[in-house]
């Protein structure tokens, strides 16, 4: 049978297309990154990702069972997405990266999920909740516990300026994200304590509504806080032109931090095979060391150390589980208050914006 000539260059056509196609489909198949996978299916409903799995810091690395699928796609399930522990913001970030590295359009989806999740749990005075939509307890606190509100502000900041691999969400997001990212940076400035009238540092969490330190867990009161504030002062120094407002409130935490180091001490983990963890922490004196408690209160702007029933002890007579388990001191600004502020000054300070 002979075939008619349209039909016989059709299928050479056709032919000679196979091996592309397949070649194709072999890329398309393999344009996977089993991390990414995961983080999609993790994904909650409301474009967020929670900081645990059934009690559990979430691992992207393992395979989940049939029913674990299941039940993550089940429409009733749980959202308990949050901005603590960088969650969210690091999926984000890295759902990008894979985006751009497979070219699977799945993941630059997630992406915009997530991003549209930080701009919808964004309080209009500019803070951010430490979890959305999930308000119980704390979690509806504008919280810098953990550089959580840094991080949300940094990831939108990025989108915003195309760096750090988010171009591909600058067209869609950038407008919008500069204006939450400005928001926040406007909130942390009003969020700066004021004790007698002068500025201070930051606390950990604050009351959406009152803007004022507030209590999350037992033994955190409050306060304020050392290691979130570093964090504040690092994200305020990176503002490409920082104006008077945003000089004075780097300036003045500085002043405090340089104000409240303690001289001469040292913080020291031995083994304890009494105790009740068979370890312990304990401040030696160390000269030329220094160090800062992470807490301090807002009386008197002394280091604070909080048992789990709330009540202020002395750092050596908090139990063995509290002293050891637990951050209370640390050498958060030394690098700042050495390096990074004085390289910071030469650059912005006698140029800052008015």
């Amino acid at each position: 049978m002979t075939l008619p000539v349209v039909s016989l260059r059709v299928l050479l056509a056709l032919l000679a297309t196979l091996p592309v196609a397949c070649a194709g489909a072999a890329v398309s198949a393999a344009a996977t990154d089993p991390v990414a996978e995961n983080m999609l299916l993790l994904q909650t409903a409301s474009g967020g990702w929670s900081k645990h799995y059934r009690g559990k810091k979430v691992d992207y690395t393992r395979n989940y069972d049939t029913a674990e699928r299941a039940a993550l796609r089940a429409p009733g399930r749980h959202d308990d997405a949050t901005i603590d522990n960088k969650a969210t913001t690091s999926e984000i970030a890295y759902l990008v990266q894979a985006h751009a590295r497979t070219g699977n359009p799945a993941y630059l989806d997630g992406a915009r999920r997530g991003v549209e999740y930080l701009l919808r749990a964004q309080y209009p005075n500019g803070g951010w909740p430490q979890f959305y939509p999930d308000h119980s307890s704390y979690r509806h606190q504008i919280t810098l516990n953990d550089d959580a509100m840094v991080h949300a502000i940094t990831v939108l900041q990025d989108i915003a300026a195309g760096r750090d691999g988010m171009q591909a969400l600058t067209p869609e997001f950038g407008v919008r994200a500069a204006a939450a990212a400005q928001r926040g940076i406007g909130n942390l400035l009003e969020l700066q304590v004021r004790i007698d009238g002068e500025p201070t540092i930051w606390a950990a969490q604050y009351d959406e509504h009152s803007l004022q330190p507030a209590k999350a867990r037992a033994y955190e009161l409050p306060s304020l806080a050392v290691a979130e504030s570093v964090g504040v002062v690092r994200l305020l120094m990176r503002q490409p032109r920082p104006d008077a407002r945003t000089v004075a409130a780097i300036e003045s935490a500085a002043r405090w931090l340089e104000a409240h180091r303690l001289h001469d001490l040292a913080l020291e983990r031995v083994d304890a095979p009494a105790e009740e963890t068979g370890k312990d922490v304990r401040v030696v004196t160390r000269p030329g060391a220094s160090l800062w408690a992470r807490f301090y209160d807002l009386d008197g702007q002394q280091p604070l150390f909080v048992d789990r029933d709330s009540k202020p002890v002395p750092f050596a007579s908090l139990p063995n589980e509290r002293r050891t388990g637990y951050a209370w001191y640390g050498t958060w600004p030394e690098k700042l208050l050495a390096q990074e502020l004085p390289r910071w000054r030469e650059v912005h300070a006698a140029g800052a914006a008015p």
